[in-house]
């Protein structure tokens, strides 16, 4: 399904009666209204950050629900589409923390590239239905995945920001890894704590002290 080492750790789920039926479901739903991300970006987040070079989990909800955005990255757009506003509040955060000043476009492949999983909870939406796919499946194969990033020996960072983010932390229980949690980057949220929470440099800090190279967040 994935095409890397994530198929084998999560062999179990693809190869169950359940998951199966629920593929279907979501294959109809692509037939019978405008799903995004286009079907072929669907795990593009596991295809891009196979399970071994995983570093950093980022966890947002659903994909964007407008038309041309959403591309299988937590809070990433394609390139030429304007960048959301919950994004241009993360580039903020990164200038302030990391002296990195803002890219051009909201596409976060080459983060994905270093290591770094920008995992949604939920892999699909209904065009301009916010989460209109929650609670049909998906979080059951994202709450495996993030319990299989848990018993990983090799220590993981995972940012958690806002409240649907936080709920994944109760699988994160190996003390080897680094949980950093924040409100949401949202415009609504932001500036109670999202700002100043420095999750960029926390993030390279405990990499380098745990002997891994630190992720080049310059995109």
């Amino acid at each position: 399904m994935i095409g890397n080492d994530w198929d084998e750790v999560l062999k179990v789920i693809e190869s169950s009666e359940g998951f199966k039926k629920f593929l279907y479901m979501i294959n109809e739903k692509y037939k019978t209204s405008i799903v995004y991300p286009p079907k072929d970006y669907v795990f593009n987040a596991l295809k891009l950050t196979s399970y071994k070079d995983t570093k950093v989990v980022i966890v947002g909800q659903d994909p964007y629900h407008g038309e041309g955005e959403a591309h299988g990255l937590s809070f990433s757009v394609q390139k030429g589409i304007k960048i959301p506003p919950s994004l241009q509040n993360i580039y903020k955060e990164l200038y302030d923390d990391l002296g990195i000043a803002p890219s051009e476009y909201g596409d976060l492949t080459k983060w994905a590239q270093e290591g770094v999983l920008l995992l949604n909870a939920v892999l699909t939406v209904e065009k301009d239905k916010p989460a209109s796919h929650r609670n049909l499946g998906w979080e059951l194969l994202t709450d495996y995945i993030i319990k299989a990033l848990n018993e990983k020996e090799e220590p993981v960072v995972f940012i958690l920001w806002g409240n649907f983010a936080k709920e994944k932390q109760k699988y994160i229980t190996n003390p080897r890894h680094l949980v950093i949690t924040s409100p949401h980057p949202s415009p609504f949220s932001a500036r109670y704590g999202f700002f100043g929470s420095k999750p960029f440099s926390k993030t390279n800090d405990f990499l380098v002290k745990n002997n891994l190279k630190p992720i080049d967040w310059k995109l």
